[in-house]
């Protein structure tokens, strides 16, 4: 497809949705001509604009002359016209100095959604990992009442865990930080399904039937991962930028907001770019998320090391500011996999 068009083609195009993204507007042939890089007639530029049309890159939305780009001529243009860079150092010190502020992991998921919000003025989102694939380094234990514990899994990102346990046996405070060092050596660097699978196992032990204080430590735990599998979370900062952009269409954005509350079509299309481990555009109806509202959604993965945990974008409409935005996403993904490879 990237060599389908000319160079001329090339440049009308990219031109059309410059403008276009610019200003909002259709963009004319005489608009385009008067612009430096054409050395040529409006009639020249005109015929050329008529090729992207009859292609299927470019449409008139009505009876104007001026012309808007589609979205395979977006997808061409993000696909092999676009030059991109690094974002500027100012953008890339809030991301880092934002992210690196945080004490946890899940605090971190959440600035990123806000800074790329912030910087990009559409709407940032974050799939947080799944716990399965979340690996916890230490379980402790906070007595709540004399029958109830908090029971706190920190794992190697940060991410922390909380669940009330109820509990039905005698339980002293040297016993909690027993259970706790016992727990957190059976855990071993796994997730909650692993550590579980190894405290159901160690409960058919021998060693469960003579060590009261292991018998116990290992009720615990049990009490503390059951039904802790979960579910990965979608964080979505922003939704309200829709209503914001100056072409806003409120059916359009009603159907967009119908769709946002439809979590589980964001959530497979965050998962595929997950699953892909490489950024991924969507545009227009090239997903069944955004097919109802003209919505882009750019997205990139994260993770620790060379675990790839989740994905992190933006949701904004198809005229967006590809140029900055893509860059923003990308540096946005590198920046909590550092934040979450350090701590």
């Amino acid at each position: 497809m990237s060599d389908e068009l000319a160079e001329r083609e090339r440049e009308v195009l990219r031109a059309v949705i410059q403008e276009y993204i610019g200003s909002g507007d259709p963009v004319g042939s005489s608009q385009l001509a008067r612009k430096a890089e054409f050395e040529v007639s409006s009639a020249t530029v005109r015929h050329v604009m008529a090729d992207l049309e009859a292609l299927g890159y470019l449409e008139k939305p009505h009876t104007s002359a001026g012309r808007v780009p589609t979205d395979r001529g977006y997808r061409f243009y993000c696909d092999a016209l676009l030059n991109l860079r690094e974002p500027g150092p100012k953008d890339r010190e809030l991301i880092e100095q934002g992210l690196a502020q945080n004490s946890g992991a899940d605090e971190a998921y959440q600035e990123a959604s806000k800074m790329l919000h912030l910087l990009t003025k559409h709407a940032g989102v974050v799939l947080t990992p799944r716990p399965a694939a979340v690996v916890f380094e230490r379980i402790e234990f906070v007595r709540l009442r004399e029958d109830r514990v908090l029971a706190i899994l920190v794992a190697r990102g940060g991410q922390v865990q909380n669940k009330a346990v109820q509990i039905d046996f005698p339980l002293s405070a040297e016993e909690l930080v027993k259970a706790s060092h016992y727990l957190t050596e059976l855990l071993q660097a796994a997730s909650i399904e692993e550590l579980r699978s190894r405290i159901l196992a160690e409960l058919e032990q021998e060693r469960a039937q003579y060590d009261a204080v292991a018998a116990k430590a290992l009720k615990l735990g049990a009490a503390a991962t059951d039904g802790s599998s979960g579910q990965e979370r979608v964080l979505i900062e922003g939704t309200g930028s829709f209503l914001d952009a100056p072409d806003a269409d409120l059916e359009r954005m009603r159907a967009l907001f119908r769709a946002l509350d439809e979590k589980h079509k964001l959530l497979a299309l965050l998962d595929r770019v997950q699953r892909a481990r490489e950024m991924q555009i969507f545009i227009g109806a090239e997903s069944d998320f955004s097919s109802e509202g003209e919505v882009t959604v750019i997205a990139s993965p994260y993770g620790a090391g060379e675990q790839v945990l989740g994905t992190v974008g933006v949701i904004g409409p198809t005229r967006m500011n590809y140029q900055r935005v893509i860059p923003l996403v990308n540096f946005t993904a590198q920046a909590l996999s550092r934040v979450l490879s350090r701590r």
